[in-house]
């Protein structure tokens, strides 16, 4: 196989891998839809597979699917001022701070 042909097959491949990544990216976020108007995502206080629709770090986009009790990247809606009454509740703000932690 010659230079050229390696470069195209390279660059080809590249090209289908960004594409599959941008793809998967957008599902994601269409599974994720925006809380109604006065609800609020609370994150940090599904049961294990009570969770509504995909995880914050993008590990799936399906309601029902969290793994765990109380995972951080899980969510439910509540009525607007409730998730910081819940034990472990955190808004999107707070749960990415805390995902994107440092474990000590």
């Amino acid at each position: 196989m010659s230079i050229t042909q390696k470069t195209v097959k390279t660059l080809v491949a590249g090209a289908f891998a960004a594409t599959l990544t941008m793809a998967a990216a957008h599902a994601s976020s269409a599974h994720d839809p925006a809380a109604p108007e006065g609800k609020e995502k609370c994150y940090g206080v599904a049961k294990a597979g009570m969770n509504d629709c995909g995880s914050l770090d993008g590990a799936h986009g399906c309601a029902s699917a969290a793994k765990v009790d109380g995972d951080v990247t899980e969510w439910v809606l509540v009525p607007k001022g409730l998730c910081h009454k819940l034990v472990g509740g955190k808004l999107a703000e707070e749960a990415k701070a805390e995902m994107d932690a440092p474990s000590e």
